[in-house]
């Protein structure tokens, strides 16, 4: 057998003479994460660092000049010349503006809206049907009591009238018959009330028709100024139809509520001050009536006064607000409203004492628009901060300006 042989052949041989032999690859080198800055970015970078620092220090000297002004730490801390506390500081004491606290006159007062209604006021209305065959009104003017108003066609009434006194004579004779037989023992006494009885229905029957016949004729129930109408001789009503209003205005009522904190308060005879929007003039009105319950939807306490009105000042419907003096006071002491601070647990005022600020809980009692009561909590000659409150804190020093 063949034997097959495995023969390596040589490595060829460079000819340096005329071809360069080949050169080994360049070393691998690892990537670097990051390429190192030049040296113009590194100097910028510096810059804007340098000019950020200088622009905190810029506002720090600006606006907190109080932190930044440590210069004289001795004098700060002792209180002396440069500190806030002492003759140098005192351009570093909050400006403010105070009330001095005084004894005033005050007037409690309910203030309250109202509307005016008619010491009498009643809807005249038809109570049968039929056609009315006479008109008194005069719309707008004045009339009496018992003054016959209209009247409405009666003719089948006064009927009915007649023909049951005819019913009458006929039971009376009766009647008169019936005894005369019962005292004589001719008939029982059963048959005796029975006729007896029927007299007594027929004089029954006729007094409804006799009150019928009055509803024909409708009269002012009271004297006062009678309204508007449509009605006209001639027209046919109906039960219930109304004709025209009656209305006593001299005196007139005066319907007002009052919150129900002030209910006990409240006393008859208490005067009043109305005031009129249309003129705008104020009239003394008297409370004469208090409901003795509060309303339980408003919670408040419903007055009624009265007005005179000899000269119909008020008219009824108008609206009207109402004042009612509760007590008068010399001595209170009122601040600015401004100077009140509501807080969760009440009010409290800023005082100024030795140059400082100083808060002080406060309790608050009648108030305006303007200034409030102050019932515990300051006394007469405090020094009320009313402005500047909210640049101040317990302890700082403040300058009181004009």
């Amino acid at each position: 057998m063949p034997v097959e042989t495995n023969t390596v052949a040589p490595a060829p041989k460079w000819d340096t003479t005329t071809t360069p032999g080949p050169t080994a690859a360049p070393p691998v080198s690892d990537p670097t994460p990051e390429t190192p800055p030049s040296k113009g970015r590194g100097w910028l970078g510096w810059l804007i660092a340098a000019l950020v620092i200088a622009a905190m220090v810029f506002v720090k000297m600006k606006y907190f000049p109080s932190n930044a002004a440590g210069g004289d730490k001795k004098g700060a801390a002792a209180g002396g010349k440069g500190g806030p506390g002492g003759a140098g500081g005192k351009g570093q004491r909050t400006p403010v503006q105070v009330y001095v606290v005084a004894a005033t006159n005050l007037t409690d007062e309910v203030a309250a809206t109202g509307s005016v209604l008619a010491e009498e006021s009643v809807v005249i209305k038809s109570e049968l049907s039929g056609k009315i065959t006479s008109l008194n009104i005069k719309e707008g003017q004045s009339v009496s009591k018992g003054q016959l108003l209209f009247s409405i066609n009666a003719d089948e009434a006064q009927a009915a009238i007649q023909k049951q006194q005819y019913n009458i004579k006929l039971f009376r004779d009766q009647e008169r018959r019936q005894r005369t037989l019962l005292d004589k023992e001719y008939i029982s006494a059963q048959e005796y009330e029975t006729s007896n009885n029927q007299l007594l229905t027929a004089q029954a029957d006729l007094q409804a028709l006799r009150a019928t016949l009055d509803k024909a004729y409708v009269r002012a129930p009271f004297s006062g100024v009678l309204g508007l109408t449509t009605a006209t001789v001639g027209t046919y009503v109906s039960p219930g139809a109304e004709i025209t209003t009656l209305s006593r205005v001299r005196p007139v009522k005066i319907d007002f509520a009052v919150p129900g904190r002030f209910a006990a308060n409240v006393r008859v005879g208490d005067v009043v001050s109305v005031l009129d929007e249309t003129t705008n003039k104020k009239y003394d009105a008297k409370v004469y009536a208090i409901d003795p319950q509060i309303d339980p939807v408003s919670r408040t306490q419903p007055v009624r006064a009265r007005f005179a009105n000899t000269g119909n000042e008020l008219r009824p419907g108008a609206f009207v607000r109402v004042n009612l003096k509760l007590g008068e006071s010399e001595t209170a002491l009122q601040v600015p409203t401004e100077a009140v601070i509501p807080e969760a647990s009440g009010y409290s005022v800023y005082t100024v004492k030795n140059n400082k600020m100083v808060p002080k809980k406060v309790k608050i009692g009648i108030r305006s628009d303007k200034v409030i009561q102050i019932t515990d909590g300051l006394v007469v000659g405090d020094s009320v901060i009313r402005t500047g409150i909210l640049q101040v804190k317990p302890g700082d020093a403040v300058r009181v300006t004009k």
